[in-house]
């Protein structure tokens, strides 16, 4: 029975989430059966070089479920004859940071016991998702993926393209080129960006000009850019794309949108450096909702997609198997910064 316990140190699933997955699939597949003694906790701990709380809560997380049982003195059994086949979701975000830990929460709670995770982050390096995608070893019902890359987008489309698309649920961004049917959950990030500047534009006219500072190694897309062109051109606004705070003064009477959550620090610092009022001397508008933008400075305002939402989304394409493309809602929330 320990050569079915597969532990994945490249894994973010808890450990102990892995453990207790590998033996529902052993016993789903046959491979153990009710009335077998588990490995003791101690065997466990010893072959797979996990903590023996780890291993111990991964028990208890089973015994909890109903599937093992403990007697004193002997230890760990199988304690029913076969396990529901439930889904086997194999999730890749490719970052962590405070919006994709709501879009996370909202897929877990929202799945609930209907199914276990295997989750992975790529840190927006193709060439990290290929070997944990080439590496896979389960037999996973869907494959849920967040699609950014720093570089090797194209590469990446012939990779997503070579999935099975009945298993495939995108989130967050549609990649072009990605072809057949498939679920997923997008930000129309062109539309959002321009539709969200038109509901801000009764206060952006307060400023002479707007520069949206968007780093060239970001992997936000490109679609951001080209809405914020297209705004201050239909509208006539004076602007500026900045690829570096760095590279410009910081002055007075000029609006800010940032997309990067360093730059926005960085810019309120050199805005408390230089004694000028936000609000009022300077204005900022930031890309994305957290929670701890509503408190800093009196409030910043955002344009954000619902992460909440799309978790959500997601999640219900999983339980109903629905292959059809959904535009995520995305909001203006306006505050004191701007």
């Amino acid at each position: 029975m320990l050569s079915l316990i597969h532990i994945d140190e490249f894994s973010s699933t808890p450990k102990y989430r892995q453990l207790a997955n590998a033996i529902i699939e052993g016993i789903q597949k046959g491979k153990i059966k009710k009335g077998e003694l588990l490995p003791s906790i101690n065997e466990v701990s010893f072959e797979h070089y996990m903590a023996r709380i780890t291993v111990e809560k991964g028990y208890n997380y089973l015994k909890h479920q109903g599937i093992i049982d403990s007697i004193r003195g002997k230890g760990f059994f199988i304690k029913v004859d076969e396990v529901p086949r439930n889904l086997k979701i194999f999730l890749l975000f490719n970052k962590l940071s405070v919006h994709k830990k709501i879009i996370y929460d909202a897929f877990v709670q929202s799945i609930g016991d209907q199914g276990s995770i295997d989750f992975y982050i790529y840190n927006n390096d193709f060439n990290l998702l290929k070997r944990i995608i080439e590496s896979r070893d389960r037999d996973y019902t869907h494959v849920v993926l967040i699609p950014h890359f720093l570089e090797g987008e194209e590469m990446a489309v012939d990779l997503i393209n070579s999935l099975p698309k009945d298993k495939l649920i995108l989130v967050d961004k549609l990649l072009p080129g990605v072809q057949g049917k498939f679920g997923a959950v997008y930000e129309n990030f062109e539309k959002d960006i321009y539709q969200s500047l038109q509901e801000a534009k009764d206060r952006l006219v307060n400023y002479s000009s707007l520069r949206l500072i968007f780093p060239a190694s970001s992997y936000y897309p490109k679609e951001i850019v080209q809405g914020f062109i297209h705004f201050c051109s239909d509208f006539a606004f004076d602007y500026q794309v900045v690829e570096s705070l760095a590279d410009i003064n910081v002055e007075k009477g000029q609006a800010y949108i940032t997309v990067m959550e360093d730059d926005l620090i960085s810019l309120l610092d050199r805005i408390r450096v230089q004694g000028l009022r936000l609000g009022k001397d300077i204005g900022i508008l930031s890309y994305n909702e957290t929670p701890i933008k509503r408190l800093l400075f009196d409030g910043i305002s955002t344009i954000s997609t619902d992460f909440e939402a799309l978790g959500r989304k997601a999640a219900e394409l999983v339980l109903t198997n629905e292959r059809n493309t959904y535009e995520n809602p995305f909001v203006y929330i306006p505050r004191s910064s701007l």
